[in-house]
Formats: C-alpha cells, structure tokens, sequence
C-alpha cells in the first residue's frame, strides 16, 4: 500500500534494498529529527554486514528482512538485541556496538536506559477495572460491519457540541516519531499501542497509567477488546492486536500480562497493519507483507508472499485455519534480466480488518496489487472468504493487471513486473451497509478515488460506481470511510499525482447517497500547510460518524468535523500546535494518517496525531479531549 519511500532517482539501481532503504530513510530521518549520527551509521553499516546481514539479507527465511528492520524504533531494535530475542545473536556486540547500530539502522537517536514514563501511575487499586463499562464498540471499525458510526448514547457528544471542546489531557509516547494506533475504551480504560512497541493503560478521564505491556516491535495497529459479559464461563478480557514484524498477541487487559502469542505466517516479510475482528471466540487476523520493498534488489527471486486472513481460538491462541487471497502456491515462472528467478503469483495483501456478514457466512476484505508478474485475478479485489474456513467464496476484481514492486523504481527497473502498475490498492476497509430501502450492500474504496457498492447475493456485481478522487500511491480513498444511515462519508487524500496519475486532485469530505452513489456534498480541503515541510491537505485517515456530522483528521494534522447536512466544517483544532502533556512537557502531532481515526466514549474524543512515516509530518501525541462545563 505505502510503499513509495523511495521517490528521488536511485543513482545506482543494482544497490541492494537494504542499502537504499538504510541511505534514504536514514537521510530523512535525520533531517525530521535534527540527527547528527554520521559516525555511528558507518560503524553501524560495518556491523550490520559482519553480524546481520547474512540472515537479514535473505539467507534465513524467517529472519525478517531490513525494511522491517528499518521502521522500528531504536529502542525496538536495542532491546532486541540485548534482552530480547536477538540476545544470543548479538552476545559478543558490546554496548557501544549494539547502540551504534540500533541508531544506523533506524536513523533514530537512542535514549539510553529505560524511558521515563509518559504519564504518572495510577493510585494501586486492585478493583480499578470498572466491569460494568463493556468495550461497546466492537473494534476497529466500531461494529462487525466497518461502519464507523458511534451511537450517541455511546458517544456522549453530537457535532453540534464540539464548539465546546476543549483538550483534557495529552500523552507523548517515548521513543517515538509518530502515533498511529487507535485506541480503544472498556472498563474505564483507554488502551492503545505505540512505536516503541509498549500498549498502554490508561486511566480515560485523566491519562494515568494502569500498566504497560512492552511487545517485539511497534504497534500499527488498532487494539481490540474482548466483550467479557458475551463468553461462558464469564473470564477475564483480552486484548488483541499485532505488531509490525507479525506477531498477534492477547493481553490480560486487567494486568497486562501476556496470554499468548503467535506468528500465523512464517514469511520474513509478513507484518500486520490492520487490526484484527473478534466474533463469538474466533479473532481473524488480516496478513500483509513489506516483501514488495525486497524487490528492488535485482538479486532477491521475487515474490512468494500472499495475502490472506488466518483465524485463531481467542482464548487459547490455536491457529484455526489460515485463508490465502491466492489459491495457488507460487511457483518459478521465468527468471529476470541478471539470472534471479521469478516467482508468481503473489501479492495481494489485505491491509484491513475485515467486515464481518455473519447472516451469509462470508467476510470481506479488499487485496492489494500482485507483487510479480503474471498478475492474476485477485489483486485490488474485493474478496468473500468464508468464515467456516477462508476459502474463497467470491471475489470481484477491479483493476486487472496491476502487478509492481520496488523494482519499479529502480532506473533499469530489473525486478519491475511488465505490467508496472499503478498500484491501486484497496487499503481502506470493506463496510457492510443497509440502504433505507433495505437493501444490502459491500461498501469499498480505492486508492485510485473510486468508490464502489456490491451485491452480497449476486457475487460482488457492481450495484453503482463512482470515481471521485484522481488517485495515487497514497491517494484517493486511502484508510477508512464512515457510514450513517442514508449517508455514506468518503474521505478524500489525493496526495500524489505525476505523470501516472494525471486529472485534478479532489482532497476533502464527501457525502455520498448510499443508495445511488450520488454525491450530497463535496468539502474540499483548505491548503492551511504555508509551505510547511511534509505538510498537505487531504485526509488518509479514517472518519468517524458521529450524531449530526463525521469527524477525520487530515495529512495537514487538522481534526475537523464536518456538518451531516451541510458539509460545512463547524470545528477545526490544529494537533501539530504544541499542548503540555502527562510528563510535565509539551509535545505536538503531526500529519493524521495510517489506520488510527477518532474515537468517542462518554463525551470524550481520543486522537492520535503524527504519521511521521512516507514524506509526512511527524509528531507524537494522544490528546483526548472533553466538553468544557
């Protein structure tokens, strides 16, 4: 989906992936963040080949590879190697060493010793959890259905009352450059991930911490609560989400401590970026990869990913079955210009949770492109995959051919499928809506600004279709839309254009009928950047419907709520201006991006803030805001 990190020519293109990720993430990270680490990314270079680079680079299969490596945070990779499960590998590292290349490979400073706490502690109370607030919304999408629509009795605040919003508390994650899990609320609690891999508790009225549970590498995606008052015997809840080298984890959410986890897939490249669903005891886990980055070394036989959802026992953490969005095994198909096998098919990856049609027995999940050539029928697909056991039910493709990889942006472009693209992905995720007329459908958009309505009973066919957005790696519809009543809201990014993607771009709001496709109204997103470095309008992030209006923050790090109605924007607070936080400091947000859209419980709104990552702004900060008196 975001995978572009590399838009500047590439000077030498048979460089490998890993030395062109750790120069050009290095260089960008170090002028975000005012490093100056020269000497420490040569020494790091050195030590990377002598001790990593034979497994890292491709020689251990479930070893993960360095673009993984490269967008964890320091402290991730540091505690890896000195206490963690890359302890014996790097036992004869010294200090000095293991910090050299924490920082060369992440292009971050470390902060040595253990970070201060971000909040102050909870007072000791062993009855704190509050059972009487279940999580009453149901994940990431805030039902089964993705439909991001928070009841008001839920909400405890309309669009109309945010004029009087006012920010009640902020967190600063340690370690951290951006903030991108959504949070969620239950039992009085928020709990949410950050970069540095720590999950939080907190306290939802006043941000102190509950307990701290420290995962492999950083947390991406949503967290989602296991409803306790829905099991027999009654038990108690777990938490459920994943990190960014794959692993999927459930967490006592009363104590933090771990119940189990597991990697569904043994890929080196699979990551999880979406949150996972959780319906009567079964948690689906969506699978995607970073191997599409692997590729732009003409000497890495590409591509042997595929996408897919793998379903586990909630409680006990058995995998179940694991549903591929490829039937078939990938197979050597040729080989490229140096002598490299190909491998195909591949690809299509699922960066979405899942909605879940528990009537028909299917879920559905938009795919991304194939990552090798030939391309087949289930890249930027929308696909029914059984809930029984992940088989595919139907699928409805709507770009055919569209295979590529880094490959592509390589000047000779050795590994680059012939198809080339243009990479449009369905990153944001599937809703499952009912018309006025009762009438059900399967709401997708795409990355291309297409925006589409299905038939669940008749195959996927295409009821309407609309093209709304010109398009692009990061744009048209990029992570999420919302759904209330009649009205489907589309948030438009439109970020990147160029020659592949010409027409005018259309960042904003819309509106839509969900019946027709119709547009009710279009807001266009006001360029407020003024030039700032990473800063542009148009919104990636998921909305939120809320009584009255839909909320969503922008690339531009505004949150603004926009009028059911109308269209017209009734509150805008600008999260990159700096607030105190927790820890006695400030700190400020960013560009709003990746999967994290706002939540409401109880007449507050939690955001994070800060994307940090693909050429936008940096930041780091979970504000949550209330109703003044």
């Amino acid at each position: 989906m975001l995978k572009r990190l590399f838009m500047p020519a590439l000077v030498d293109p048979l460089r490998s992936v890993g030395s062109l990720m750790r120069s050009f993430l290095f260089l960008c990270l170090s002028l975000c963040l005012g490093l100056s680490g020269a000497a420490a990314a040569a020494d790091g270079e050195a030590l990377y080949a002598k001790h990593c680079q034979h497994c890292h680079g491709g020689k251990v299969s479930k070893a993960p590879p360095i673009s993984l490596l490269q967008i964890m945070s320091a402290s991730s990779i540091y505690r890896a190697i000195s206490e963690g499960v890359m302890r014996e590998q790097a036992s004869e590292l010294k200090q000095a060493e293991r910090v050299a290349l924490a920082e060369y490979l992440t292009g971050q400073k470390l902060v040595q010793g253990k970070s201060a706490p971000p909040a102050p502690a909870c007072s000791v109370d062993d009855d704190w959890f509050n059972f009487e607030a279940r999580p009453d919304q149901a994940g990431w999408g805030m039902d089964l259905r993705n439909q991001r629509r928070v009841a008001p009795e839920v909400a405890g605040i309309g669009a109309k009352d945010l004029s009087r919003a006012e920010l009640k508390w902020a967190l600063a994650f340690p370690d951290a450059i951006r903030a991108r899990s959504q949070p969620a609320t239950a039992g009085g609690a928020l709990f949410v991930g950050s970069q540095n891999g720590t999950v939080y508790a907190l306290d939802q009225n006043t941000g102190c911490i509950r307990w701290t549970f420290e995962t492999v590498a950083e947390v991406r995606t949503a967290i989602i609560v296991q409803d306790w008052s829905q099991t027999k015997p009654p038990h108690r809840p777990l938490l459920f989400f994943g990190d960014l080298v794959g692993n999927v984890y459930a967490v006592d959410a009363l104590s933090g401590k771990l119940a189990w986890r597991d990697r569904p897939d043994d890929h080196p490249s699979l990551t999880l970026t979406a949150a996972p669903a959780l319906h009567d005891g079964v948690l689906y886990v969506p699978l995607s990869s970073l191997e599409v980055t692997a590729a732009a070394d003409p000497s890495y036989a590409c591509c042997t990913f595929r996408g897919g959802v793998a379903a586990y026992d909630a409680l006990s953490g058995k995998l179940l079955w694991t549903g591929y969005t490829i039937d078939k095994k990938p197979t050597i198909v040729g080989k490229n210009s140096v002598g490299t096998p190909r491998i195909a098919p591949s690809g299509s990856p699922v960066w979405n949770t899942p909605s879940l049609d528990i009537k028909r027995g299917v879920m559905y999940v938009g795919t991304g492109e194939n990552y090798s050539s030939p391309a087949n029928d289930t890249s930027d697909a929308i696909i029914a995959l059984s809930l029984d056991d992940g088989h595919i039910v139907w699928k409805q493709q709507m770009t055919p051919g569209d295979a590529w990889n880094m490959g592509c942006e390589t000047e000779l472009k050795i590994n680059c499928p012939p198809e080339n693209g243009p990479d449009y992905d369905f990153g944001a995720a599937t809703i499952i809506a009912r018309t006025s007329a009762g009438d059900e459908l399967v709401i997708a958009g795409q990355k291309s600004g297409d925006v589409y309505a299905l038939d669940p009973d008749n195959g996927g066919a295409v009821v309407w279709h609309r093209k709304l957005g010109r398009g692009g790696i990061q744009g048209g519809v990029h992570f999420g839309m919302a759904v209330d009543g009649d009205l489907l809201y589309v948030p438009m990014s439109d970020f990147d254009g160029g020659p592949r993607w010409p027409g005018t771009p259309h960042p904003g709001m819309f509106a839509l009928d969900l019946a027709t496709g119709k547009t009710r109204w279009f807001t266009p997103a006001v360029d407020v950047c003024q030039g700032r470095e990473f800063c542009q309008p148009g919104i990636s992030a998921p909305a939120t419907a809320i009584e009255g209006g839909v909320v969503a923050g922008a690339m531009d790090g505004h949150l603004r709520a926009y009028d059911r109605l109308t269209g017209k924007v009734i509150w805008d607070v600008d999260t990159t201006l700096p607030v105190p936080t927790l820890d006695g400091k400030t700190s400020r947000g960013g560009s709003i991006g990746g999967s994290s859209g706002p939540v409401f419980k109880d007449g507050m709104l939690f955001i994070n803030s800060g994307y940090g990552i693909y050429f936008h702004m940096p930041g780091n900060v979970l504000q949550a805001y209330g109703l003044s008196e």
